[in-house]
């Protein structure tokens, strides 16, 4: 009798507890296969480029990289994976963030188990899939999600700009940005120079709330 191939899943989050709930919880199922958990983007697009999975469950706001820059990464290496948000934020600006990186879903972390394997279903066959929540945010007169057409942080400012802002919203010292990135302290001061030419801001304090507005980082850190 041949064996059913199983699904294979990577769980992005930088909380453990909530990587063990979900990773134990797919246990229970005889179809899918946790092969890898990761406590950060970058974690998350090096184990997605040796694990080659079928789903990535993705959390949103994570430090150092997003959920919305790691989604880009990875799907950029490797566009037949589908990526799935599973977030606390039910803010547009994060889901448009997320569908706009190439995400195939987006639930919220109150959502059931049964509606993330319900999820997973809809979008290995292609289709798209939202919490109730998140589909009322977005849906347009057929129902279907609208692509938010407006200029957004992505498309204003470099991948490493917006690495950048994300940084200096988090609280990082240029010296602790530029090891971070692997670039100097110099090119990290002269990011910050264009960040505040391009988003006419002058200091930290207004960098960090539009980091936060636009999706790039959230509240908590």
């Amino acid at each position: 009798m041949l064996k059913t191939k199983k699904i294979k899943i990577i769980i992005v989050d930088d909380h453990t507890i909530v990587r063990h709930g979900i990773s134990q919880s797919f246990s229970m199922e005889d179809n899918f296969e946790v092969i890898a958990e990761a406590d950060s983007g970058r974690s998350a697009i090096s184990l997605a480029l040796l694990h080659r999975p079928d789903i990535v469950i993705m959390d949103v706001s994570m430090p150092d990289l997003n959920g919305i820059e790691t989604t880009q990464k990875i799907l950029a290496n490797n566009s037949n994976i589908k990526v799935i948000a599973l977030t606390m934020h039910a803010e547009k600006v994060y889901v448009m963030g997320m569908l706009n990186a190439g995400a195939s879903g987006y639930l919220l972390k109150s959502s059931s188990f049964k509606e993330l394997l319900k999820c997973i279903k809809m979008v290995l066959s292609g289709e798209m899939f939202f919490c109730q929540e998140v589909s009322r945010l977005i849906a347009g007169k057929n129902g279907r999600p609208v692509k938010d057409k407006r200029v957004s942080v992505f498309s204003l400012l470099s991948k490493k700009e917006r690495q950048v802002l994300q940084l200096i919203a988090e609280g990082h010292k240029s010296k602790e940005i530029a090891e971070k990135l692997y670039i100097s302290v110099r090119t990290v001061d002269v990011h910050r120079i264009h960040l505040k030419k391009k988003l006419n801001i002058n200091n930290v304090a207004e960098l960090t709330k539009f980091a936060i507005s636009e999706g790039i980082t959230s509240p908590n850190f």
